[in-house]
């Protein structure tokens, strides 16, 4: 089913390989109802392909990225709490990293948790990495886009957040987001 249904794509962007999380984000983007062309994007652009994403210059990382955008997703900087875009957005949609485009939320998995940020309880599988990060005197858990490498902010863990099974709080900055409607 997978290699009929994604067949035009590989050979259409070349060079292509299906990875196991390109299938894994295939398939839970067609059981939430996403479109097959919706689909077919993602597919087209897998993380392992969109890598030369990372390898910008800081020049072209500051012609592309608003002066805010830069400070937060490249040199790992915090919007002020409480004053993004969307904080307290209820649209229906994906969730794309501002500087590569990539998919890494969708909107069902946002939620409110009244931290001044946007939150989300899951990412798109495959699409967010996790590294120590021990500044501020304390260890926490930075989030960045696979695809750029670009900052998101941060997770937090054992919140008490009682409808998600793994109990985390993806707190992201929304200058690292951009929004697309579901299709």
């Amino acid at each position: 089913m997978f290699y009929r249904l994604f067949r035009p794509q590989i050979t259409k962007y070349r060079p292509h390989f299906l990875t196991t999380t390109s299938l894994i984000a295939a398939s839970f983007f067609l059981t939430k109802g996403f479109s097959s062309k919706f689909v077919d994007n993602i597919i087209a652009t897998p993380t392992n392909f969109n890598k030369m994403a990372n390898q910008k210059s800081e020049a072209e990382w500051r012609a592309i990225l608003s002066p805010e955008q830069f400070r937060v997703i490249r040199l790992k900087g915090t919007e002020v709490s409480g004053t993004g875009e969307y904080n307290k957005f209820k649209g229906k949609g994906v969730y794309q990293c501002a500087a590569c485009n990539a998919p890494l939320y969708i909107s069902d998995t946002k939620f409110d948790s009244g931290c001044g940020w946007p939150a989300f309880f899951d990412a798109i599988p495959g699409a967010i990495q996790r590294h120590n990060d021990y500044s501020h005197g304390v260890t926490r858990t930075e989030i960045t886009c696979s695809s750029c490498g670009g900052h998101l902010g941060h997770v937090f863990k054992g919140e008490g957040w009682k409808f998600t099974e793994a109990d985390e709080r993806h707190c992201v900055n929304s200058v690292s987001l951009k929004f697309e409607e579901k299709p």
